[in-house]
């Protein structure tokens, strides 16, 4: 089972130019992911610029689209960085976001979210399933 924790923005995240975290922070950073990483369940992790330096692309009923510029408001809807791992269970991803540090620091309020990601057995069978399948080096269903 893989999941994405996700650091909810806010302001201050959106304001910056370039990352400053304090030192502490990022050592405590570091040796999370190294643990995850020892455990053998990180995938992957990253911090995102800020949205004003990217954009979204809005679909329309009739099939149309459009590019809108960030930055975009509410910055507690928006995503700072995420953590991509994968664990045997719900219980054991809990238990890892539970030890997952304060992204804005001792003290401060922040927000981190769990999603489960969709695995493209959960879908049934088809062929444009096979398809996406050997996309991702995932061997067809026979």
């Amino acid at each position: 089972m893989r999941f994405m924790i996700i650091v909810k923005s806010c302001p201050e995240f959106e304001a910056e130019l370039m990352p400053e975290a304090p030192e502490e922070l990022m050592a405590e950073m570091a040796a999370y992911h190294e643990e995850l990483a020892r455990a053998g369940v990180l995938l992957d992790g990253s911090g995102l610029h800020p949205s004003r330096t990217g954009w979204r692309i809005h679909y329309d009923e009739a099939g149309g689209r459009r590019v809108v510029d960030g930055p975009f408001a509410e910055a507690k809807e928006l995503i700072a960085g995420y953590t991509l791992i994968q664990v045997r269970s719900r219980e054991e991803a809990m238990e890892w976001s539970r030890r997952f540090p304060n992204p804005a620091g001792k003290g401060r309020p922040a927000v981190i979210e769990l999603r489960q990601l969709i695995e493209l057995d959960e879908f049934p069978p088809s062929a444009a399933l096979d398809q996406m399948k050997a996309i991702d080096g995932i061997a067809p269903q026979p």
